[in-house]
């Protein structure tokens, strides 16, 4: 299916006023956003600020209480009425599945299966998911391997590798599903500082490739370097977005230069 057009801009992510509250607290107000093909979208902001939550809402691992997602121009959440008040009301399972297979979610810390092997991990959803046969998804998972230079580790297990290789193997798991969209939640959060290096290299060469992302991170000067667009949000709300010159350098929000000040002395003084 066609993915929505915006000025002749094609949107892959479209979410207005979302809102999440969890147990009585309201985690996302009234967020809108959108991303289109090729882009790369930075989420920076303080702990607690909702960057994750939104993400986890964008890919279904949350649910939303308002608010109209949609990815590649399948409804995932729409607003309807229903006895007289509006509501969320999610698409049905056949769609969900869709838009499922049109993203891909890298986690923070990994998520590998610890009784397969690096090849087998990256091999084993084309074959559940993609219905692939195994020798397609092994071709897949040697080209992926040799891209971000893992070859030599194809049939070492997790626990052999460091935590930078773990995440390249994540980030090829994800990349071997063929998805439009690719989200990174703190993709180097767990990681040693040495190590973090390596993730944001692979991910860098993702974005001249045009590899849409949406990457939830504290990494500034990474955010800086590779964003097109930067999103800066705090207690649930979107308070500056713009390029990464407008955000970082022409900053309009006070809230920003705080965050982006305090962040800077805290990197110098580490």
């Amino acid at each position: 299916m066609a993915a929505d057009k915006d000025g002749g801009k094609t949107m892959l992510v479209r979410a207005e006023g979302v809102k999440k509250s969890f147990n009585g607290t309201e985690v996302l107000k009234d967020i809108s956003l959108g991303v289109e093909e090729g882009q790369v979208v930075a989420i920076i902001g303080p702990s607690g600020s909702g960057k994750s939550t939104l993400l986890r809402c964008l890919t279904q691992l949350e649910t939303v209480d308002q608010g109209t997602i949609v990815i590649n121009d399948n409804k995932l959440v729409t607003m309807e009425k229903e006895k007289g008040k509006m509501r969320a009301v999610y698409a049905k399972a056949a769609v969900q599945h869709r838009i499922c297979m049109d993203t891909g979610l890298v986690f923070q810390s990994f998520h590998l299966f610890p009784h397969y092997s690096v090849k087998k991990n990256i091999m084993d959803p084309q074959i559940r998911v993609l219905k692939k046969s195994k020798k397609e998804a092994e071709k897949v998972a040697e080209d992926l391997l040799a891209k971000l230079n893992l070859s030599e580790r194809a049939d070492a297990y997790p626990n052999e590798l460091s935590g930078g290789q773990q995440q390249r193997v994540a980030i090829a798991r994800a990349l071997a599903l063929n998805p439009k969209v690719l989200f990174f939640d703190e993709p180097t959060s767990a990681l040693d500082p040495e190590l973090t290096g390596e993730v944001l290299k692979v991910i860098k060469e993702l974005a001249k490739e045009k590899m849409t992302m949406v990457i939830v991170t504290h990494e500034m000067a990474f955010a800086r370097d590779v964003a097109d667009h930067v999103i800066f949000m705090d207690e649930g709300t979107i308070i500056e977005e713009g390029t990464p010159e407008e955000v970082f350098a022409n900053t309009e929000k006070e809230r920003t230069r705080v965050f982006l000040k305090c962040y800077l002395e805290n990197a110098w003084e580490g």
